[in-house]
């Protein structure tokens, strides 16, 4: 796999981890004790943990690109 060809699949997979860990752990603001935002959604998030998220979609893009790298590679060169 080239270059241009590995960071388009990494890119791919870092939004896909991305999009699947979003919805962990969040928490809407009318949950517990109530105290919502004036002017903000009640279903917003109270504390969306974006850094941690980040965190582990790049683990899992990292994780995923290795992974079809590593069957993609031989297959080219099976070819």
């Amino acid at each position: 796999m080239d270059p241009v060809g590995f960071i388009v699949v990494f890119v791919i997979c870092w939004w896909l981890c991305f999009f699947c860990v979003l919805p962990i752990g969040v928490q809407g603001q009318f949950e517990n004790d109530g105290q919502i935002v004036e002017g903000s959604e009640e279903g917003a998030p109270k504390e969306p943990m974006l850094r941690k998220k980040v965190i582990w979609a790049s683990i899992g893009g990292v994780v995923l690109t290795l992974i079809a790298h590593f069957i993609v590679v031989p297959w080219l060169a099976s070819q």
